[in-house]
């Protein structure tokens, strides 16, 4: 969430920078200063107000104490206090409306991209700035992942169909094998190299963490709702990571705080049909490996690169080709203030695979969520800033596999670092 002196005190700058995402945001920013005024102005009449009940309830009874008043004069008074108590009432319903309705305003506001990010209307404008490894070169034609897969029998999308409908699929055999040893083997890699510390959140949140994390009400169409206990499917970790600090005042010798967590992700996408939507690229429900940063907002640029560098040791690990973008203003997430998406190559496709985004997302979620951080015993709380990013997303990582390591004979040779966790050197 933007804090609201950023709005009051520069509001054309603040219109300029939402407008760099894509969208007019000046009647938005508009109703709530508008809104931000009225507050005020009750505030001081409600202060005004108890101030004179205040003073008019200890003059009666003093003059009460000193039987200096008539029966018909205290009357008067107290009649008159009445009438004074219904307005301070009335007034304090009003104040609660537009704190309520200033608040949900903000709540739908982005937060404002960096000075850093690449001002842009579209995904044509993100930056490639780094490219690591070559295509693979092959001595016969390539096929796609499902292909491979169906010859293989280690994904099966019509038990997936059968089971649960369009855009879910079954693991089988040595795929599934394949799965459980990345998500080990990236776990492994974190905790031990990376040094975060692992966690394994609840998959069903409170629409407060949804709301923590940014994720509502924007998003609330996308994610999948138990009405009935008021419950909500993860769409990412990121959501509980953000969380486990909520509400919470931390100290910052504690600081910088590591969590990674794998758990599985559920999202209602809608893509038009087509090749996006073939195989597993883009499902309702699969895993992935967060990584996700508590830290002072002097170092959030710096943890940044970390995290990403994080990010790329898994692809350079796997000896996968891969690429760095950075995401321009229009492209970069809702809470996010920079970003960057690292994207593997998939050669039976023939196409980069966005496999993690990597994020600061500054002090919005730490706004929204009311995380703070103390320098000292005595000093006053501020907010601190969140980072997050995949490290990485489960499926597309086996499609790259599955595609650049594809053998003539129709296996799929498994990366050199995965061999001991799968106990076996190839899928066929």
């Amino acid at each position: 969430m933007i804090d609201i002196n950023e709005l009051r005190i520069n509001p054309k700058q603040s219109v300029h920078s939402l407008e760099n995402r894509g969208d007019n945001y000046d009647r938005a920013i508009s109703d709530i200063l508008k809104l931000d005024a009225d507050r005020k102005k009750t505030i001081s009449e409600l202060d005004t107000l108890k101030a004179t009940r205040n003073q008019v309830s200890k003059n009666i009874g003093v003059a009460k104490n000193q039987g200096q008043f008539k029966d018909t004069e205290t009357k008067k008074l107290v009649t008159s206090m009445r009438t004074l108590g219904s307005r301070i009432a009335k007034l304090e319903k009003q104040l609660s409306t537009f704190e309520q309705s200033i608040l949900d305003s903000r709540l739908s506001l982005p937060n404002f991209p960096s000075i850093h990010s690449p001002i842009g209307s579209d995904e044509s404008e993100n930056i490639v700035i780094k490219t690591h490894g070559t295509a693979p070169v092959f001595s016969f034609s390539p096929k796609h992942h499902w292909e491979i897969a169906a010859e293989l029998d280690i994904i099966d999308f019509e038990q997936g169909a059968k089971i649960a409908g369009s855009k879910f699929f079954v693991l089988k055999g040595k795929g599934a094998a394949l799965q459980r040893a990345l998500i080990t083997w990236m776990l492994d890699i974190h905790t031990t190299v990376n040094k975060y510390t692992e966690i394994i959140p609840p998959y069903l949140v409170k629409p407060t963490s949804l709301l923590g994390s940014g994720n509502l009400p924007k998003f609330g169409d996308n994610i999948y709702h138990d009405s009935e206990d008021d419950l909500w499917l993860i769409p990412t970790a990121e959501v509980p990571l953000t969380n486990l600090h909520r509400d919470d005042v931390l100290s910052e010798n504690d600081l910088p705080l590591c969590y990674v967590a794998h758990t599985p992700c559920f999202r209602r996408e809608k893509a038009a049909a087509g090749k996006e939507t073939r195989g597993i690229k883009r499902v309702h429900q699969f895993d992935k490996v967060e990584l996700y940063k508590f830290v002072v907002p002097e170092t959030s640029e710096d943890e940044l690169q970390q995290l990403l560098r994080n990010a790329e040791s898994i692809c350079l690990s796997l000896e996968l080709p891969y690429r760095v973008v950075e995401l321009c203003t229009s492209e970069l997430s809702f809470p996010a203030s920079r970003g960057y998406d690292l994207e593997i190559w998939a050669a039976g496709d023939q196409e980069w695979l966005e496999v993690s985004t990597c994020s600061n997302c500054t002090d919005f979620q730490a706004r929204r969520s009311n995380i703070r951080f103390k320098r000292t015993a005595n000093s006053k709380p501020e907010f601190l800033h969140t980072l997050n990013g995949s490290a990485l997303a489960i499926p597309r990582v086996l499609i790259a596999i599955m595609e650049n390591y594809q053998q003539p004979d129709g296996s799929i040779r498994i990366p050199d670092v995965l061999q001991p966790y799968t106990g076996f050197d190839r899928i066929g």
